[in-house]
């Protein structure tokens, strides 16, 4: 095997075939180049003199003080091609920099595992285990689809064990996630005729005859124009689509919103009475509302979720966007939930918990685990439908209003009567059930809320009774997952139920594990 990476792969080369091969020539300025340059610039616009006194003291005698500063000193000295040579050193030498960085920094796919080096003096090389991917998300922010770019991320078990391929070239992006889930799968790029793929959108949204002038203007204007889920790596039809008046009005009509309005408010009443200060704290708090509305409409939109052959992609985004390979059983658990400002719409947002998410992004509740942003409930049987994937749950999603609204009547083990006295709002929407491959819990009011947990995915369940539960004869129950959103507990169930519960899950998880063979969900028989 040669250290050797070959140049920008043609349209007859196979990226997952084991030789190193190296990312888009703009990724050191798409990785900080950019951000250093606006910096150092920003930094020498506004701290001009500091920096002068600080590299060139001397300005400060009487001999150079005439000429006021470096530029004019070199001006009237007529050493201006000895500046432009020096500058264009410099320049040299941040080129050279960004040409080393790209050359180094590699990676190649092969039958066992994605691998990644980098660095010039310090080098480091990443690998993630092909059986323990856990996701394949391309991200495509705005700067880089100009430049026809595209962050492509392997999410992986384990704390921080993701590996980036930042930036690919945006048409070999969609090939290469589906060569990786393929091979994840446990399939050979063969057995599933895999072939190369590289695309510039879809056919006949724009074309053009001149190669040598219009070919990477074309290339731009289809990857803006293009589906966010593409044709040839998924079904064209999203099951959900998030009309655009629902999700702007979902967004507004939330507790930030709210707080927005209080903060405006109190700002008027204080203003009223002459105390003009308030406004050095209301507008940043109005303005860091109107910014969250914004972000969170933009993210949503181009909503799409469809199944593919290798799990359920979630595509999202305008003009920075986002699209998420999950394959089957990387779903740890999921969240159906409704707020109370919702209910009168019948609006409802599923989350999931899922490996890979780094622990900064799952107290953030970010990583793309918002798979539905607002629905309806049939909306919401459609996206469970395609994320668990066990025919005994088929009861649940057929009857999803009576699981979330009346659970008493749909097999649940609720609360007893006594547990008014710990929750006296909830205890009759509270409870679990076991329906064959999933446990389900259900609780609140002002959220309503519906945990469905896959078995197989469960790490442990805990039961626990405080001093004032242990005088009701009262405990409650939280299932572990791996770190997310999701915090999957029942607050109240009477103790024998409690202890039942941890019984029957306990033997169930056992069973569901030796079951389970989604690690390797396209392996035909034979072992690897």
């Amino acid at each position: 095997m040669t250290n050797e990476a070959p140049e920008r792969p043609s349209s007859s080369h196979i990226l997952a075939d084991g030789e190193w091969h190296r990312l888009h020539p703009a990724t050191p300025l798409l990785r900080g180049g950019i951000f250093f340059i606006a910096v150092a610039g920003f930094v020498i616009a506004n701290l001009r003199e500091r920096l002068v006194e600080l590299f060139l003291p001397q300005f400060g005698d009487e001999e150079y003080r005439e000429y006021g500063d470096p530029v004019s000193f070199v001006w009237e000295q007529g050493l201006v091609g000895w500046a432009l040579l020096a500058l264009l050193v410099l320049l040299l030498i941040i080129i050279g920099t960004f040409f080393l960085s790209w050359r180094m920094h590699t990676f190649r796919i092969t039958n066992e595992a994605v691998e990644v080096r980098s660095g010039i003096v310090f080098r480091t090389n990443r690998k993630a285990k092909l059986d323990r991917v856990q996701g394949v998300n391309i991200n495509k922010p705005f700067l880089a689809r100009l430049l026809g770019a595209a962050k492509m991320e392997v999410s992986v078990a384990g704390q921080d064990a993701n590996v980036k391929l930042e930036y690919l070239y945006a048409r070999d992006a969609d090939g290469l996630r589906r060569d990786v889930l393929t091979l994840a799968s446990g399939a050979k790029l063969a057995e599933r005729g895999s072939a190369p793929v590289v695309s510039v959108g879809p056919a006949g949204l724009v074309r053009s005859d001149d190669p040598a002038i219009s070919r990477v203007v074309t290339e731009r204007v289809n990857d803006f124009l293009s589906p966010e889920l593409d044709p040839d790596q998924a079904p064209p039809e999203s099951v959900v689509r998030i009309p655009v008046g629902r999700l702007v009005a979902s967004t507004i009509i939330g507790w930030p919103t709210l707080i927005g309005l209080a903060v405006i408010v109190a700002a008027a009443i204080q203003i009223a009475n002459d105390q003009f200060f308030t406004l050095f704290w209301t507008i940043p708090a109005v303005l860091g509302v109107a910014g969250y509305i914004w972000s969170t409409i933009t993210k949503s939109l181009r909503y799409s979720i469809a199944g593919t052959p290798s799990g359920v992609r979630v595509g999202f985004g305008l003009l920075s966007t986002s699209n998420d390979t999950i394959p089957p059983g990387r779903v740890h658990a999921i969240e159906v939930t409704q707020s109370i400002l919702w209910r009168p719409f019948g609006w409802w947002q599923v989350r999931i918990n899922k490996a890979g998410v780094s622990l900064t992004d799952a107290n953030a509740a970010r990583g793309n685990t918002t798979i539905l942003p607002v629905g309806k409930l049939d909306d919401v049987t459609r996206v469970l439908g395609l994320i668990v994937n066990d025919a005994q749950t088929d009861g649940l999603l057929t009857d999803l209003r009576a699981a979330i609204t009346d659970p008493a009547s749909h097999g649940f083990t609720i609360a007893p009567r006594r547990a008014r006295w710990l929750d006296p709002f909830a205890w009759k929407r509270t409870g679990f059930a076991l329906r064959g491959g999933v446990l389900l819990f259900r609780r609140g009011v002002v959220w309503r809320k519906l945990d469905v947990l896959p078995l197989a995915r469960l790490q442990s369940i805990q039961v626990t009774q405080g001093p004032l539960e242990r005088l009701f004869r009262l405990s409650s129950a939280q299932a572990h997952t791996v770190m997310g959103p999701v915090t999957a507990t029942v607050p109240t169930m009477s103790t024998a139920n409690a202890v039942l519960l941890l019984e029957t899950v306990s033997e169930a998880v056992v069973r569901a594990a030796a079951a389970d063979r989604s690690h390797r969900w396209g392996e035909s028989g034979e072992q690897r």
